[in-house]
């Protein structure tokens, strides 16, 4: 039986506000739950890691992370930069849907910084700046350079997510089971991207493969450097 406290202690935790279901995608909701533990109610937050087992892992786990949120804030800026020259055009509301899921995405991970003290790259102020430049300067290709950016941009992501994937699944995948969630569903919205601007026309932009492979090696440098610095 549930003593009248335990009853209590359930009925606040159902009543108390979660600000944080407000940015959470819908596969990881799971940010406040009420869970029986040798019989008694208790309410908990959601953590995403658990705490680290050594400092090699925390020097792992903080550089994943690093490089995760500064490529979501550097897609931000992007998206940010192609909405500036397109975003009363035709193709606006497809940009804003697409920049919409990378805002769900930054306000994630800038959670999970938070969470575990992981201080975000030094370089931010520069992927500001590069990242709108890059989106504005694109856009101005039309639409077909925009999408074109998005391709190149969307492909160098979701193959860095799924390095991140074979790497906590060989390290321990039932420890990082939440992390691994997010991952695969952020790597889900980027693949839909890439493919969302490959059917809009990406590769009839001129020097398309040129351009392409010219964001791509400046993708590599980004993540080489932000998981360092």
């Amino acid at each position: 039986m549930i003593s009248f406290l335990e009853m209590q202690r359930a009925a606040k935790c159902a009543l108390r506000p979660d600000l944080s279901l407000v940015f959470c995608p819908s596969s990881v909701r799971n940010c406040r739950a009420v869970n029986r533990v040798n019989g008694s109610v208790l309410c908990r937050r959601y953590s995403v890691l658990p705490p680290p087992r050594d400092e090699e892992e925390k020097a792992m786990l903080d550089s994943m992370l690093r490089v995760d949120h500064a490529g979501e804030y550097g897609a931000n800026r992007i998206y940010a930069g192609q909405m500036a020259v397109l975003g009363r055009t035709q193709t606006g509301p497809l940009i804003q849907h697409m920049w919409d899921q990378e805002k769900i995405h930054l306000e994630k991970f800038n959670e999970i910084l938070g969470e575990h003290r992981v201080r975000p790259t030094l370089l931010l102020p520069l992927w500001n700046i590069a990242g709108f430049a890059l989106g504005a300067c694109t856009a101005l290709l039309g639409k077909e350079g925009a999408m074109a950016c998005t391709v190149a941009v969307e492909e160098s992501i979701s193959e860095h997510y799924n390095s991140q994937i074979r790497t906590l699944m060989e390290t321990d995948p039932e420890r990082y089971t939440e992390l691994l969630q997010i991952i695969k569903e952020f790597r889900d919205d980027e693949i839909e991207h890439h493919d969302t601007g490959l059917e809009h026309d990406a590769e009839s932009v001129p020097g398309y493969f040129l351009l392409k492979t010219a964001i791509q090696v400046g993708c590599k440098a980004a993540i080489f450097i932000s998981q360092r610095i």
